[in-house]
């Protein structure tokens, strides 16, 4: 027990830069695998590594409040942005999410999956989901009746409660964040709405709460990953490596089990989510897990590229968004773009 604890606070630090290496196991699992096991989270050393993260969080949120400001990275602005291209930048944001999230939803809608490669539609649902994530796929990507396809996408997300069941859902509740952003800020000033429907526009108060609707859906995803493939379930873990041999900790002259390897990188993406969703310190956080987040791409290649693709999209957004300028964020997304997309972003369109 005693090298076990050694080990552990020795890689701790290690696998902040190589979360996942063991993440969506789901996705690339061959067979069937354990069904998640709520007891093992207040069993030993699990349970003492949750209430670390836990711990770590509540410090964090203490500083923040303490500070007086979501981030320490500097912004934009520290690095010699001006007002009005801050105002573009974030007019162009809805585009960028909307290709993001566009592109996963085609591929999983004509493939028969929904939401992730490993949940496979079957019957009449194949046709229906499948039909409904095409739509909104298209909707997303040219910016038209974006509300529709949003409201779309929440029923998609219900109606896979009843096909899957609620775990797999929460696990893509990223897919809620997305269709909750749409539906506070629809799809900018670069858009077929706001083009043929502009009395469509949400009111300024909706589209200062877009920003913070798709960061807790992303946060909440990513916490119960962290849950349903490693911390509640070290079965998979474990048998995913198997498979899959990227305990690379023998290699830094530190081995360790691949239970331990699974359980630090669980607690980490745990303490990633929870910090995205309570909105700590998002800079930080997310220029810590973005090297890893793209560690196994040469790997799992396309597979795993259109899955994160939606997680590319919402991390770069919550990177350069910055709370306090809520003003210059309402100016990017409800402005009118001229003739040459740039102009005229920062002017408020008439309500």
């Amino acid at each position: 027990m005693d090298r076990r604890w050694r080990s552990l606070s020795l890689i701790f630090p290690t696998l902040v830069f190589a979360r996942t290496a063991v993440a969506h196991e789901k996705w690339f699992h061959k067979g069937a695998w354990e069904p998640t096991n709520w007891h093992t989270v207040v069993q030993l050393p699990t349970v003492v590594l949750i209430g670390a993260v836990v711990v770590v969080t509540i410090l964090a949120a203490l500083a923040r409040r303490h500070l007086g400001r979501p981030n320490i990275f500097p912004g934009p602005v520290a690095l010699g942005a001006r007002p009005e291209g801050i105002t573009r930048f974030y007019a162009w944001v809805p585009v960028i999410l909307g290709i993001h999230v566009a592109l996963p939803l085609l591929v999983y809608g004509i493939q028969g999956h929904l939401f992730a490669p490993h949940l496979n539609l079957r019957d009449a649902w194949q046709y229906w989901l499948g039909l409904i994530q095409v739509g909104a796929a298209i909707a997303f990507f040219y910016g038209g009746l974006t509300c529709l396809a949003a409201l779309g996408l929440v029923i998609a997300w219900l109606l896979g409660i009843g096909v899957f069941g609620f775990e797999p859902m929460l696990e893509n509740t990223h897919y809620l964040g997305f269709a909750a952003f749409f539906l506070l800020a629809g799809r900018g000033p670069f858009s077929v709405d706001r083009l043929l429907f502009p009395k469509l526009d949400p009111s300024s108060r909706m589209v200062q709460l877009a920003p913070v609707a798709l960061r807790i859906g992303v946060g909440i995803s990513l916490v119960m990953v962290a849950f349903t493939e490693k911390l509640a379930n070290p079965g998979l873990a474990q048998s995913f490596l198997e498979q899959h041999p990227l305990n690379f900790t023998a290699a830094l002259g530190m081995p360790m089990s691949d239970a331990t390897f699974a359980l630090c990188a669980g607690s980490v993406e745990l303490l990633v989510g929870l910090f995205i969703l309570f909105g700590l310190f998002p800079r930080l956080i997310i220029l810590v897990a973005w090297l890893p987040f793209n560690l196994t791409l040469t790997i799992f290649d396309w597979v795993e590229l259109i899955g994160h693709l939606p997680f590319y999209g919402a991390l770069a957004v919550l990177l350069i968004w910055t709370p306090e300028e809520s003003d210059l964020w309402i100016k990017g997304l409800l402005g009118s773009p001229s003739a040459s997309g740039s102009e005229n972003i920062g002017r408020p369109a008439t309500r």
